[in-house]
C-alpha cells in the first residue's frame, strides 16, 4: 500500500523516546491512543495527517507501534484500499481538511470496520457535529489528547509552524489573530502534557504588542483548560513560570556565525529535517539523521567546534580499533565468539556509523571555518559585544565592518555583518543605510535589512538616537571564552534572572499571578559551552520547578543550547524552550525579506466544460 509505505519510511527514521519531552509525549500517547487500542485484541491500522506523522516520528519508532498492535501506518490524504475487516485508529489535527478526509473514508461506503478517533487538541463544535452527522455509527471512540506541539529535543519544542512568522509580523497579515490563537492553543497543550499550570509573564515592548497579546491568550486558555479538567476540579497553580518573549528581544543571536557544533551544522550545511548527507570513502552518498537517538550527537552538539575537533582523532582511532576487533589475533574465530559477535553486531555497526558521520561532519564544518568563517567571526563578535577580544570598547563600528564589506564574502554574509553593525548602533541614519545597501549591492532587495522594522527592531534612526539606552547585559568578563565566541544570547540572561527571581516587573509584567513556590533563593552557577564542556546526562531530569520560555518568531540553536546550560547549572530548575520553529540565519533572512511581499490574490480557474 503506497500510503503505508510513505508513513512507514518516515517513522523508520524516528528518534528514541528515552527522556525529556519526547518521553512525556510518547507516554501520553500510550496512555490514551494505545491504551484504548489494547482494549481490543485485534490488530489495527493507524491513520495520520502530516503533523501527527511528524509528531509520532519525533518520539517513537515503527517497532514501538508494532509492539502495541499497530500493523499498518497510512496517510489520511492518500488513496487507500478498503480493509473492511480491520479497525482504524485516526490520530489527526482538528481541521476541516482532516475531518473531510475522515468522512470520505466512511461515507458513502466504510473502508474500515470501525473508527477510533483521536484529535491532537480541541475539536470545534461545528467539525464535531459534522462528523457525528455523517459517521456516528462507525465511531467507537472520539477523544482530544492535548498534544499539538512537536517535541524536538529533550528540552526543546516547536509549534512546527514556520509560516507563522509572516502571519504574525507581516504588515499586511490577514490571519495574525488566528495564528496567535493557534499558537496559544499549542502552548496550552505543552503545559497540559507537563501537568503544569504556570504563572505567565511577557516582555514589555513599546513597539509591538504581539507578545502581550499571546500571553493574554495563553493565560485565558490555561484557566479554561484547567477549569474543564478531569473531575471538574480547578487545578491550582504549579511551581512553574512561563515567559513569552518576542523575537526582537535579541536580533543578534540568530544572525551571528555561532561556533558550537549544532549551530554551525544548521548554519553552514544544507540540511532538511535534520538529515545530513555525506560521502563515504568510496564516494557513495549516505544520509544520517542528527537527533537524540545518536548518542554522539547529544554529547557533541553543544560543544565549541574547537573541542569537537579535539575529539576527532579519538573517534577515528575507535573506528579503526573496532574494525580490527572483528578478528582474533590468529585470524580464527570460535563458534562461541562468533555467537557473541553476532549479538553485538547491530550495536557495533551503529556506533561505527555514528562516529563516521561525526568525523565527516566535523571535517565539513572545519573546512567552512578555515575558508572564511574564522575571519568573519572576529568582526561579528566585536560588533555584537561592542568590545574587542582584549575588552577594549569598539569606538568606531564602521572600521570594524569595512574589512568585511571590502572582502570577497558572499552577499548573505555581508548582509549579516551590516545588520550586526546596525544592531550595535540601535539604528543608523538613512544616509548611512543607503550607502551600506549600495555597497552590498542589494538596492532591489532592501527588504533583507529594512523589514526588521516590522519586528520592532530599530533600523533607521537619527544621530540623536545613537545614545539611546540599550538593554543591560550580565557581566561575564570573568568567564574564559574563545575570542571568536564571546557573545552570549540575551535569552540566557533572561533565564538566569528568572531562576534567581531578578526579572524586573516593569519590564516583565505578570499576565497572571505567579505561584508563591517560585522564589529567588536559588543561585545559578553559570556554565558556558565556550568554557571546558562537561557532558550532562540526558536522563538527569530535574524534579524541581520548571521555567518555560516561548520565543515568538523562531528560536536559534544557540538559544536552545542555553536551556540545557542553565538547567545543568541550576539543578533544581528545568528550563524548557520553545518557539514557532527553529531558525537558521539564511532562512531567517529570507523570512524577513518575505515580510514585504503582498499576499497573493486568490483566483480560480474555471474549466471549459463540454
Amino acid at each position: 500500500m503506497t500510503g503505508a509505505r510513505i508513513c512507514f519510511d518516515s517513522l523508520k527514521m524516528a528518534t528514541g523516546a528515552e527522556y525529556g519531552l519526547k518521553k512525556i509525549v510518547w507516554q501520553r500517547i500510550k496512555d490514551t491512543i494505545i491504551a484504548d487500542c489494547r482494549k481490543s485484541e485485534v490488530w489495527k491500522i493507524l491513520i495520520l495527517d502530516q503533523f501527527t506523522t511528524r509528531l509520532l516520528s519525533s518520539c517513537c519508532k515503527m517497532s514501538d507501534l508494532m509492539s502495541e498492535g499497530i500493523t499498518i501506518v497510512e496517510d489520511i490524504y492518500k488513496n487507500r484500499e478498503p480493509v473492511p475487516e480491520m479497525k482504524a485508529v485516526y490520530f489527526m489535527t482538528p481541521t476541516a481538511k482532516c475531518v473531510d478526509a475522515f468522512i470520505k473514508d466512511f461515507n458513502p461506503k466504510p473502508k474500515y470496520r470501525a473508527a477510533y478517533v483521536f484529535f491532537t487538541d480541541y475539536c470545534p463544535d461545528e467539525l464535531f457535529d459534522k462528523m457525528k452527522k455523517n459517521c456516528a455509527k462507525h465511531i467507537k471512540v472520539c477523544k482530544e489528547i492535548n498534544i499539538s506541539f512537536l517535541p524536538l529535543e529533550a528540552q526543546v519544542f516547536t509549534c512546527d509552524s514556520p509560516e507563522a512568522f509572516k502571519s504574525v509580523y507581516g504588515p499586511n497579515s490577514q490571519d495574525r489573530d488566528q495564528t496567535l490563537e493557534r499558537i496559544a492553543d499549542q502552548i496550552v497543550t505543552l503545559c497540559a502534557a507537563l501537568d503544569e499550570y504556570p504563572g505567565v509573564r511577557y516582555k514589555k515592548d513599546s513597539a509591538l504588542v504581539y507578545g502581550k497579546q499571546l500571553a493574554a491568550l495563553v493565560d485565558n486558555k490555561l484557566a479554561r483548560h484547567y477549569e474543564l479538567d478531569d473531575n471538574s476540579k480547578v487545578k491550582a497553580k504549579t511551581p512553574a513560570q512561563l515567559l513569552i518573549v518576542d523575537r526582537a528581544l535579541d536580533p543578534v543571536s540568530p544572525i551571528l556565525h555561532e561556533l558550537t557544533y549544532q549551530a554551525m551544522a544548521y548554519d553552514l550545511i544544507p540540511m532538511k529535517d535534520n538529515t545530513y548527507e555525506y560521502k563515504t570513502k568510496d564516494g557513495s552518498k549516505k544520509e544520517a539523521l542528527l537527533n537524540e537517538e545518536d548518542e554522539l550527537w547529544v554529547k557533541l552538539r553543544h560543544m565549541h567546534i574547537a573541542e569537537v575537533t579535539g575529539q576527532i582523532p579519538k573517534l577515528v582511532k575507535d573506528i579503526s580499533a573496532g574494525r580490527n576487533e572483528k578478528q582474533s589475533a590468529d585470524g580464527k574465530i570460535t563458534i562461541g565468539a562468533l555467537s557473541q559477535l553476532m549479538k553485538k553486531m547491530p550495536a557495533f555497526r551503529k556506533q561505527v556509523t555514528q562516529k563516521t558521520v561525526h568525523v565527516s561532519l566535523a571535517e565539513d564544518l572545519m573546512s567552512h571555518y578555515q575558508k572564511y568563517v574564522e575571519k568573519l567571526c572576529k568582526a561579528e563578535q566585536d560588533l555584537a559585544v561592542g568590545a574587542d577580544a582584549e575588552g577594549q570598547k569598539v569606538k568606531d563600528p564602521m572600521r570594524t565592518l569595512l574589512p568585511v564589506l571590502l572582502n570577497q564574502y558572499d552577499t548573505t554574509d555581508k548582509i549579516r555583518a551590516v545588520l550586526l553593525y546596525i544592531f550595535s548602533l540601535n539604528g543608523t541614519t538613512e544616509e548611512n543605510l543607503n550607502k551600506l545597501i549600495q555597497n552590498v549591492k542589494i538596492e532591489h532587495e532592501t527588504g533583507y535589512i529594512l523589514n526588521w522594522k516590522h519586528l520592532g527592531v530599530p533600523i533607521v534612526s537619527t544621530s540623536s538616537m545613537f545614545s539611546s539606552r540599550k538593554q543591560a547585559r550580565r557581566d561575564r568578563s570573568d568567564q574564559e571564552t574563545y575570542n571568536v565566541s564571546r557573545w552570549t544570547p540575551v535569552i540566557k540572561d533572561v533565564m538566569e534572572d528568572a531562576v534567581e527571581n531578578k526579572l524586573e516587573v516593569k519590564d516583565w509584567p505578570f499576565q497572571s499571578e505567579c505561584p508563591s513556590a517560585w522564589n529567588g533563593s536559588r543561585a545559578v552557577r553559570v556554565v558556558s559551552a565556550r568554557q571546558k564542556h562537561k557532558g550532562s546526562s540526558p536522563d538527569d531530569l530535574r524534579s524541581g520547578s520548571r521555567l518555560i520560555i516561548f520565543l515568538l518568531g523562531g528560536v536559534s540553536p544557540s538559544e536552545m543550547r542555553c536551556a540545557y546550560e542553565v538547567t545543568q547549572a541550576n539543578k533544581s530548575c528545568e528550563v524548557i524552550i520553545g518557539s514557532t520553529h527553529v531558525l537558521t540565519p539564511r532562512d531567517l533572512l529570507q523570512d524577513i525579506f518575505n515580510l514585504g511581499k503582498q499576499p497573493m490574490e486568490k483566483f480560480s480557474i474555471e474549466e471549459d466544460r463540454p
